[in-house]
This record gives C-alpha cells, structure tokens and sequence, in this order.
C-alpha cells in the first residue's frame, strides 16, 4: 500500500494519466525551484510525484525516483524519520508492482524493524508494514515465511484493532488465501468463514467485500472437494450479487462464471 501525504488519484484513461503526471512534474520542478532540491516540501512533492508514476504503471520511472527520494531524505532527515520510512515503503510496493518481490522484502523488512523500534509494535504504520512484507512473501512464492507473518499481523491487527477492522479481515483473508495454496484447505475454510462473519457483521451482508469473502468461501469448499456445497454458495452468491450489486458488475460475473465451472466440474 503507497503511503503518501499528498493525494493521488488514480485516472482512468491514458490522456487523463498523462495530465496528471504533467501537473505533478511541473509541481516538483516549481517548489525545486523555489525552495531547493532538499526541502521537505521538495522531497514530499517528488515522492507524490513517483507514486504517479507508479499508478500509471511507469515503474522505471517511479523506482528511479523513489531511489532518489529516499538517498535524500535519508540524507537529510535520517534513516527512521517517519517520511524515509514512507518513501522506503513505497519503493518496495513499486518493486512488487513491478514484479521485483525479493527486492520488495528487504526494504520491508527494514520498515518493519524500523517501525516496531521507532512506533512500537501496535501502532497503526507498524501493522500495516507487517502486512506488506507478509504479502511480498506471498508474491515472491515463500508461501511458508508469508503464512508465518500473516498469522503474526492477523494477531497482531485483532489485539490492536479489533476481530471486525477491515485491516484485520484483510490480514485474515489473506492467510486463508495462503493456507490454501500450501493445500491447508481445512484452516482455509475456516479462516474464510470467520473472514465472512466479521464482514457480514461490519460491513453488511450486500456489501461487495462481504459478496467477495463468499464467493473465496465457496471457492475453498472447491477445493476440499465439498463441490455441493461450493455450487450451493456459489447460486446464492450470484442470486444476491445480481439483487445487490447488479448482473454486470464484475462480482457478479465472477460468481456466475464460478458457479458453471463447478456445476461443470461435478458432472464430468
């Protein structure tokens, strides 16, 4: 997740992305102007301007100036003053996105360390950093050293936050979703459904996240075998994300689409 203390809308459409990253250059290159290469409001206004790039997908561009960024702010503000550490952060969510997850960890696992002697273990940025490195695991394929950081952020999360924050469903969907591909289908399903009921309570039964928690659910009864009761969600699933959210939202295509492959799997 980009942490950054400018707003940054992600664009739909090229020209849109183009004009925006325009703006933001034309920003950066005014206060370097005016205020000096090393000024904080400088250094703020580059690293907004990296995370554009990095949401146009220009991750050459957004790696690059990230770097920079960061030799910088280390430089002038020290290596665990809270802005290094968010320009460290960013840098690795711009490795992941640009599918470079080892490079992603090291600086993860530098935030991590830095956070939890800096802001101590339960603060808000300590936790979110946790999630991070656990998920570059994820990418990177060490789906053992992820399962290890996700149940230590999913703990972590539900002491500090509560069992029903979005940021603890998140951390506990995402074990499920690890468990399961190491074949733990059982913790699986049952970290699903706990997923589930905390986002029925939270957020809503209709809610897209919770539509999503059951259409994962069904998906790991899928792959435990328990095809009945997959296809059995599955048609309930479709039936309330075409009432809630409409026949053509993308849940709802993905639910439908679900629910024929499994309906095709268990009669081949």
């Amino acid at each position: 997740m980009i942490e950054t203390i400018w707003a940054i809308r992600t664009r739909v459409g090229s020209m849109e992305q183009v004009d925006e990253v325009t703006r933001y250059e034309r920003a950066v290159a005014e206060r370097e102007r005016e205020l000096g290469p090393d000024h904080p409001d400088t250094l703020t206004g580059r690293s907004a301007l990296a995370g554009v790039y990095e949401s146009a997908g220009r991750y050459d561009e957004a790696i690059a100036l990230y770097e920079r960024t960061l030799a910088d702010r280390e430089r002038v503000l020290g290596p665990d003053d809270p802005a290094t550490l968010t320009t460290c952060n960013n840098l690795a969510y711009t490795y992941e996105s640009a599918e470079r997850p080892e490079a992603a960890i090291d600086l993860y696992e530098r935030v991590v360390s830095a956070r939890e002697r800096v802001l101590g273990p339960n603060d808000p940025a300590t936790l979110m950093s946790r999630h991070n490195l656990a998920h570059a695991y994820e990418t990177a394929r060490r789906l053992h050293e992820a399962i290890t950081s996700y149940e230590q952020a999913l703990a972590d999360r539900e002491q500090a936050l509560g069992a029903d924050h979005p940021d603890t469903l998140t951390s506990r969907n995402n074990l499920a979703y690890a468990y399961q591909a190491v074949g733990r289908v059982d913790e699986a399903i049952e970290q699903y459904e706990l997923t589930l009921i905390g986002a029925e309570r939270s957020l809503g039964p209709d809610h897209a996240n919770t539509l999503t928690c059951r259409n994962n659910l069904a998906g790991a009864f899928e792959s435990a075998n328990r095809l009945d009761d997959a296809i059995e969600m599955y048609s309930r699933l479709t039936t309330d994300a075409e009432r809630a959210l409409g026949p053509d939202h993308p849940t709802t295509q993905v639910a439908r689409d679900n629910l024929a492959n499994a309906l095709v799997r268990r009669e081949s």
